[in-house]
């Protein structure tokens, strides 16, 4: 039986749940920092391939440019990326939010990306491992590209893996225009962990 087939819906409730606490903390912790209401959407689990990874991304118009950030993540035999794609329509509000009054040049943009990008995968990949007992070590966040095409940033031929478990959640900021979707993407070579520690919390 291959690793995609053994992804049971057992398993995906049960890594549903364990991500919505997660991504709920990650949620609470940016509204206290930006002193808002955060709207959640509902985590969507599979298994792809590279060439699917676009289609869970459904908050994200394709005809809209976006900016992405990602950062690799690693521990207990489980490795993989979590990547956080904006709206680029996202930007005036967010400025405004984290009270950044200067120019909101490309640089500047880069840094809003940053700063919420810390805040989310921060505290949802520990979330995550928190809840399966293990710990992760973080590589450098870094930034897949600026005011692009959805196509352009997630180029199938430029993904070394044949197939993965995709988490995606969208976070919305209630009363502004601030749209952004987290994808946490594990590598298929991980998942019969993952099973495992999902197994654990099954039983």
């Amino acid at each position: 039986m291959t690793q995609s087939l053994e992804f049971t819906e057992e398993y995906r409730d049960c890594l549903q749940e364990v991500t919505n606490v997660a991504m709920g903390q990650a949620g609470d912790l940016l509204a206290k920092v930006l002193d808002t209401f955060v709207v959640l959407s509902i985590p969507h689990i599979e298994v792809m391939k590279p060439q699917d990874v676009s289609m869970a991304l459904q908050a994200v118009d394709s005809s809209s440019s976006v900016s992405a950030v990602c950062q690799g993540f690693i521990g207990g035999g489980i490795a993989g990326e979590a990547m956080l794609l904006f709206n680029d329509t996202s930007f005036q509000d967010l400025a405004k939010l984290l009270n950044y009054d200067d120019e909101l040049d490309r640089q500047a943009e880069c840094e809003l990306l940053m700063d919420t990008t810390n805040i989310l995968f921060g505290a949802c990949l520990n979330g995550i491992a928190e809840q399966i007992d293990m710990q992760f070590s973080f590589g450098s966040p870094m930034v897949l590209g600026q005011h692009q095409q959805l196509a352009d940033i997630f180029n199938t031929k430029s993904l070394n893996w044949d197939h993965a478990l995709v988490t995606e959640i969208n976070y919305q900021l209630e009363g502004y225009d601030v749209n952004c979707d987290l994808l946490i993407i594990m590598t298929g070579d991980s998942i019969k962990r993952l099973l495992a520690k999902l197994n654990y919390l099954v039983n």
